[in-house]
């Protein structure tokens, strides 16, 4: 057995690991989408008062847009309403899609190929609740993934960093315990997620954040690359 997923099993109390579901996060896992993810977040923000660094977007990377409005908001002094926070968050992703589509990661579809193959299912697991990301998801993977197994924003109350997103992703996958899953992240409040929700997190770290960043939220294992996780697949089915 892997030591990771021996170390996995004991820190859980579980008895046995039998993934049936990979659960992916969207940005900066399967799409190099955050470098526009970064300047969308500085050039709408600064519309509104509010100054949001390159940093500030890395490290909240995965919550839901509004809580990261609100959260830096309030940072900076100033309350946000939910109401005000939506239509801030309209106006950053109006900026986002005038830019060009962001490139598929090397080693994504060789990644679901292989899940595809072992009898697992693909599923996304996002903060983004934005209609035009979910279709280009359908577009580009839609030999591995349907509707039904993507959760969105708006799919639950509470965002990453808590356990609601994964929690619900398994659901979707079909009522999976969390040792019948594996996360795949990049962000640390996405890997917190996956870890307070029990289920096996793999951290791949291809943002400009140190790898301690991603390994002190709990990640069982971290990878740069997705063509590292790819090549190192058979060791965990």
């Amino acid at each position: 057995m892997n030591d990771s997923i021996r170390q996995y099993l004991e820190r859980h109390g579980f008895g046995h690991f039998s993934p049936k579901a990979v659960l992916f996060d969207m940005d900066g896992v399967l799409y190099d989408s955050m470098p526009h993810h970064a300047i969308a977040w500085q050039e709408s923000m600064k519309r509104f008062g509010i100054d949001m660094t390159e940093a500030d977007a890395y490290a909240t990377e995965g919550a839901r847009g509004i809580d990261t409005i609100r959260q830096i908001a309030t940072r900076q002094g100033k309350e946000v309403s939910l109401e005000e926070a939506q239509r801030m968050y309209d106006e950053k992703s109006r900026i986002f899609h005038e830019m060009p589509d962001a490139p598929i990661f090397d080693g994504v579809f060789d990644m679901m190929e292989k899940i595809k193959c072992a009898g697992m299912t693909v599923n996304v697991v996002t903060g983004s609740g934005q209609r035009p990301l979910i279709r280009r998801l359908l577009n580009d993977f839609g030999r591995y993934l349907d509707e039904n197994h993507i959760t969105t924003a708006y799919d639950v109350k509470r965002g990453k960093p808590y356990p609601d997103p994964y929690l619900m992703g398994l659901q979707k996958a079909g009522n999976l315990k969390p040792f019948e899953g594996i996360v795949v992240e990049n962000a640390p409040l996405g890997v917190r997620s996956g870890v307070s929700a029990g289920i096996f997190t793999v951290a791949i770290n291809s943002g400009p954040l140190p790898d301690k960043a991603l390994l002190d939220e709990g990640a069982d294992v971290l990878y740069d690359k997705m063509t590292q996780f790819r090549n190192e697949w058979d060791n965990f089915i």
